[in-house]
């Protein structure tokens, strides 16, 4: 297949680039959103099995902080079995249309409850049924069988569906982001920061 096309639309120099990645990621993030693409907060994330088989699926970003980025999922997942058994993941944000993609890879931790639950009671009342009667990653015999399990759950009161326990919120704790902008002649500018001896560190990389 031949997909080619020069990437011209910036650069990225150490001398443009915030100390603090957090920072760097929030204006790279609120780039992303002005621009107007669709889903700017969509992101691969990556996990592992104890084994080191690796799976990849796109996720929303609910929150970036300071101390990390949140995610929200049914633990009994595949994805959460494998963070329950290797609790490290990697993500990336691919914004296409400003040619830029940032990795980040990190530890995880589960929010508390009582986040999880802000959370969930946050969704629209059947997003909340959905995350209820999904077994999520689990083998179905069919799409009726799903829609038979939504359409028949009792909501009762919209304050009465209650987050269940295997469903939450994850945090990715960063050691690493790497901010990426396309350039001509494939000489990508690379910007990768390392946390090290209690700070951060930046460094180039080749393309």
């Amino acid at each position: 297949m031949q997909f080619r096309k020069e990437y011209l639309s910036g650069e990225l120099l150490e001398k443009d680039l915030l100390e603090d990645p957090h920072l760097q990621f929030q204006e790279w993030l609120e780039d992303a959103i002005r621009s107007g693409i669709d889903d700017p907060n969509a992101m691969s994330l990556a996990t592992a099995s104890s084994n080191g088989m690796p799976s990849v699926r796109i996720v929303l970003l609910k929150d970036a902080r300071p101390e990390g980025l949140v995610f929200l999922t049914n633990y009994n997942s595949r994805k959460g079995n494998e963070l329950e058994d290797n609790p490290y993941a990697a993500a990336l944000f691919f914004w296409p249309g400003l040619e830029r993609q940032v990795r980040i890879e990190g530890n995880i931790s589960k929010l508390s409850a009582e986040e999880s639950d802000r959370f969930f009671n946050a969704r629209p009342p059947k997003s909340r049924i959905a995350a209820i009667i999904s077994e999520q990653s689990s083998i179905i015999p069919g799409r009726t069988f799903i829609e038979e399990k939504f359409n028949s759950y009792d909501s009762g009161a919209e304050n009465m569906i209650l987050r269940p326990v295997y469903w939450g919120g994850y945090l990715l704790q960063p050691v690493s982001y790497e901010f990426w902008q396309g350039r001509e002649n494939r000489l990508h500018d690379r910007l990768r920061y390392s946390f090290k001896e209690n700070s951060w560190k930046i460094e180039r990389l080749a393309p």
